[in-house]
């Protein structure tokens, strides 16, 4: 058990101090699903920037059909 306890507190203390074994770590965990995003993401991009001609997103229909005819009316003072 003193083993695993002392096994854990130097792993703890390179995380803390040594910036080569943080960054090391960082990659194993994090660092290798972050590339491979990156990668899907330029090619992704590359395929969109080959395709020919000017893209023209279409608007709904039913955008500009309100439901809304129109408020009650409230009468007001003009205070001078």
């Amino acid at each position: 058990m003193k083993i695993v306890f002392n096994i854990l507190i130097i792993f703890m203390l390179l995380i803390a101090f040594v910036p080569l074994f943080r960054r090391f770590i960082f990659h194993l965990l994090v660092g290798r699903q972050l590339v491979k995003e990156q990668k899907r993401q330029y090619r992704a991009q590359k395929q969109r920037a080959k395709q020919p001609g000017v893209r023209v997103e279409s608007v709904p229909p039913d955008i500009n059909k309100s439901k809304f005819k129109g408020g009650e009316y409230v009468d007001y003072e003009e205070v001078k």
